[in-house]
C-alpha cells in the first residue's frame, strides 16, 4: 500500500509544525518538515508529497496583520526556474493532491488567495483580522461540520471540539456576492456550535465574531482546507481539559483525540482505491 507522504513548512515563525507532523504519523502516514527556504531554493519539491501543510504559529511577528507578509512572499516568490510559487501550487492541485492550512496557515491560505477562491481567480476574496474581543482568544470551542461540504478532511464528523489561539480569527468577507457564493457553494465547512452542534455568533462560543460563523473553509474541489481552530492540537483523549469526568462518565472513550480523525481521514482518503 502506498505511504502517504506530507510536507509540513516552516519558518519565519510557524511553531506548530511539530505538533502537526505528529498528527500524521499518528495518522500513518510519512511527514516531513521543511523550511519554506527550502522550497524557494530547490532543496525539496512539493510535487514529491501528497498533502502541503501551512502550521500555525505568528509568521513574521503578524506586523501587517497576520499571515501578510509571508503569504505575500510565497504568492509573488520566483523559483530557480523562472516559475512563481504558486505555479507549483497550482501543479500540485492539478495532480488532484491536497493543501491544510490551520489558524496561521488558514491565514496564509486566505490572503493567497486560495481560499475560498469563488470566482476561480486566486484573488482574495476575505481576510482575517482582530477578534471581536480585541484580545488573543486562547480556548476550546466547539465546530459543527456543515454535512454538504465537499472534502475528505471532514469525513464522517459531526462537531469537532477543538482549541483556538488567535488574536486575528474573525473571518470578514468581501461583499455580499462572496457571500452568497461560500453559502451556495457550501464552501464555510465549519461554523462555531455549542455542544450539542447548534450553530451560534454568541461569545465566547464564537470567539472572534467571524461573519457566518466561520470557523473554517474549503476551495470548490475540497482540495485545499483551512481552519482557525488546531485539529493537531487535539491528538490525544489527554489533550482536552476534561478527560477525566470524559472517561469517568464513557470508560469505553477511544483515546484517540477528535482532531486525529481530521488527519486519519486525509491518509485514508488518498489511499483507498
Amino acid at each position: 500500500m502506498k505511504k502517504v507522504k506530507a510536507l509540513i513548512i516552516t519558518g519565519f515563525g510557524i511553531n506548530c509544525e511539530e505538533e502537526m507532523a505528529a498528527a500524521y504519523r499518528l495518522a500513518g502516514a510519512e511527514a516531513e518538515i521543511y523550511h519554506l527556504n527550502d522550497i524557494f531554493n530547490g532543496i525539496v519539491s512539493i510535487h514529491d508529497f501528497d498533502v502541503l501543510n501551512f502550521p500555525g504559529g505568528f509568521a513574521f511577528g503578524d506586523d501587517l496583520g497576520s499571515g501578510k507578509v509571508l503569504s505575500n512572499k510565497m504568492k509573488f516568490k520566483k523559483m530557480n526556474d523562472g516559475c512563481l510559487f504558486m505555479d507549483e501550487i497550482r501543479k500540485f492541485l492539478a495532480d488532484g493532491k491536497f493543501i491544510l492550512g490551520v489558524c496561521n496557515g488558514f491565514q496564509f491560505l486566505v490572503k493567497m488567495g486560495l481560499l475560498p477562491d469563488v470566482a476561480g481567480n486566486w484573488q482574495q476574496e476575505v481576510t482575517l483580522t482582530r477578534n471581536n474581543s480585541a484580545k488573543f482568544e486562547d480556548r476550546w470551542v466547539y465546530c459543527k461540520v456543515n454535512p454538504k461540504s465537499n472534502t475528505p478532511f471532514l469525513k464522517g464528523i459531526y462537531v469537532l471540539p477543538v482549541p483556538v489561539r488567535h488574536g486575528e480569527g474573525k473571518l470578514i468577507i468581501k461583499d455580499e456576492e462572496i457571500k452568497k457564493g461560500i453559502v451556495e457553494k457550501d464552501l464555510n465547512c465549519l461554523s462555531y456550535c455549542d455542544a450539542d452542534g447548534n450553530i451560534t455568533d454568541k461569545y465566547p462560543l464564537n470567539p472572534n465574531g467571524a461573519e457566518l460563523n466561520c470557523a473554517g473553509l474549503i476551495n470548490s474541489t475540497g482540495q485545499v482546507f483551512g481552519l482557525m481552530p488546531h485539529p493537531e492540537a487535539f491528538l490525544s483523549l489527554y489533550n482536552h481539559p476534561n478527560w477525566g469526568q470524559m472517561k469517568r462518565r464513557n470508560p469505553n472513550i477511544s483515546e484517540d483525540g477528535d482532531g486525529l480523525k481530521v488527519f486519519k481521514n486525509i491518509v485514508e482518503s488518498l489511499t483507498s482505491p
